[in-house]
């Protein structure tokens, strides 16, 4: 048996490591954080906040009323490549 045959398998093989290294390489994405942050606390959401009004209890009558007005306005909401919602009163397709 000839060297031959075996070097080409061998030249494959390291060329085709080669470029999955190099592929690896250009594909990883940089990571990085500020290590000067303004917020010191140890929660690492400690520096987000939200200025959202202030909402029901999870199993009071208004939030009950406020997800189904989200639920009316949602199945009345047209969106561009799907059929007109049904009006209210027609049957649903």
């Amino acid at each position: 048996m000839s060297n031959h045959p075996r070097r080409r398998v061998i030249t494959k093989i390291l060329v085709s490591v080669a470029i999955a290294v190099g592929a690896g390489l250009t594909a990883a994405a940089p990571a990085g954080a500020d290590p000067h942050s303004i917020d010191t606390s140890p929660n690492p959401f400690g520096g987000l906040g939200c200025n959202c009004r202030q909402t029901a209890p999870a199993d009071s009558p208004q939030s009950r009323q406020e997800i189904s007005r989200g639920i009316r306005e949602g199945l009345a909401v047209s969106v561009p490549g799907l059929p007109a919602p049904a009006k209210p009163g027609q049957p649903r397709p």
